[in-house]
């Protein structure tokens, strides 16, 4: 969405060793490449690192090989997902029209394989620490600009990754819990339960969203409000 624009570059980019762009940072901030900096000139080019990429000011990096850039705490951490159901991989043969040496032209066709999975809902949660988006010495800068595109992304994320294996992935609800103060105004395991993912009665074997019901029971803790996307 923003391109290569500065300050929303990624860190993280196939074809890019992450240790040219530790040299780009000691180039920008005024240190020499290849030797070794002191804690200020660290600091300086972490500074950069996370004023120019967008992936490092939001989910951190450890950018200590080569030109040492230090390590960055990021202010999103996001779990591992989970499926709401036991998933069954299924597997499909596909056959190819066309081969892939000359030494197998006059075979008709190639087979190959394909795993995909009928139907699966998945829970994930994440937490965003403002502490250290904000924080005068470990913080990030990470904004509200950031922010936003952050939730867009989550929204988004599988429009422009179709593909015949999976095809109708979709991101189908989004909770965010707001709080007040910086550090919290509620833990957020007890805001997690609140999000209930249950199959519906007359459903035995899942086969779309709406053969689920999400809810949220119970009211939100004073200093907390609850958004819903999506």
């Amino acid at each position: 969405m923003k391109g290569d624009k500065t300050g929303f570059r990624i860190y993280v980019k196939e074809g890019t060793p992450l240790n040219t762009n530790h040299k780009e940072a000691y180039k920008e901030v005024g240190l020499e490449v290849g030797k070794k900096a002191n804690l200020t000139g660290v600091a300086k080019a972490r500074d950069w690192m996370c004023a120019n990429f967008f992936d490092v000011r939001t989910f951190g990096a450890v950018m200590s090989t080569g030109d040492n850039c230090g390590q960055v705490r990021g202010p999103i951490q996001i779990n591992f997902s989970r499926s709401i159901d036991p998933i069954v991989q299924q597997e499909v043969t596909i056959t190819r029209q066309t081969v892939t040496r000359e030494e197998e032209a006059e075979k008709e066709r190639t087979m190959g394989r394909k795993h995909i999975v009928p139907y699966g809902l998945y829970k994930v949660e994440g937490y965003i620490s403002a502490k250290l988006a904000n924080d005068e010495t470990k913080g990030t800068g990470f904004s509200e600009e950031d922010l936003e595109l952050f939730w867009k992304a989550l929204e988004e994320m599988f429009e422009h990754d179709h593909s015949a294996a999976r095809g109708k992935m979709a991101a189908q609800k989004l909770f965010i819990f707001k709080h007040n103060d910086e550090l919290g105004n509620a833990p957020s395991h007890k805001l997690f339960d609140m999000i209930k993912v249950e199959k519906k009665e007359a459903v035995v074997i899942p086969r779309k969203f709406a053969d689920y019901d999400v809810a949220v029971e119970g009211k939100t803790p004073e200093g907390v409000t609850l958004i819903e996307k999506l």
